[in-house]
């Protein structure tokens, strides 16, 4: 069966009008209507015209938001060399090489954020797949996180880097920093994904790409999202 919402979720969810917000209307809203007493964190997310079982139309990238996401990451460097020291200089909360992977693989430890890897690391790290790939924590150079600037990956994880990618279902979860921000920066946040989810669109993506976007905290209703005037920024 079934729980049924809470008396002030569905107190906050009656003063949601069944329609599309502008960001800057949607934003003020999630505040306005907030009734939980911990700093939620705020989040997007996407439902897309894709169907992510074609490699072809897979949708993922990164980008960083602009006024960060009110928590500090733990970054995690797997190298050798002189790019242990320059990770480390970078402000990397753990680094190592094959010690670390040992420790991963044999305590399927994963007590951190994001993984950045050299490139000549990675014959090891694939063998944690199976342990990193479920939590997202895989490095790719897809997103930055194989690299041998690691100097530069671990400042755009501290400073708030985030990677989307669409789930099997066609749609992408992504925060976008903590209720406590001020709306003007949770509007620069949240517009500088949408943007980038939407410039990742596939050429063989065919129809509406972005089929719904919404707006919530962790604990309150979605606020419905007009991305309209995102897909004019996109294309310009």
């Amino acid at each position: 069966m079934a729980r049924r919402p809470g008396k002030h979720y569905q107190s906050a969810r009656k003063q949601v009008e069944a329609r599309e917000y502008q960001l800057e209307e949607a934003v003020p809203l999630l505040k306005k209507i907030k009734f939980a007493k911990f700093d939620e964190t705020v989040e997007v997310h996407m439902r897309l015209g894709v169907d992510p079982k074609h490699a072809d139309q897979m949708v993922r990238g990164t980008v960083v938001m602009p006024n960060g996401l009110g928590k500090l990451k733990k970054v995690l460097v797997v190298a050798s060399g002189d790019k242990q020291k320059e990770a480390q200089d970078a402000g990397a909360d753990f680094v190592g090489g094959e010690d670390l992977v040992n420790k991963i693989q044999s305590e399927s430890w994963t007590d951190f954020d994001a993984m950045i890897a050299t490139p000549d690391m990675m014959r090891s790290v694939g063998k944690l797949g199976k342990i990193l790939g479920p939590r997202g924590l895989m490095p790719n150079p897809k997103t930055g996180t194989v690299t041998q600037n690691v100097a530069q990956a671990v400042k755009e994880v501290k400073a708030g880097k985030v990677e989307f990618r669409v789930d099997k279902t066609g749609i992408i979860h992504a925060p976008v920093g903590k209720m406590s921000f001020e709306a003007g920066k949770l509007v620069e946040n949240a517009a500088t994904l949408i943007t980038a989810v939407i410039k990742a669109k596939p050429a063989v993506a065919k129809g509406k790409y972005v089929r719904s976007a919404t707006l919530c905290s962790t604990m309150s209703p979605g606020v419905a999202i007009d991305t309209a005037p995102f897909s004019v920024k996109a294309t310009a």
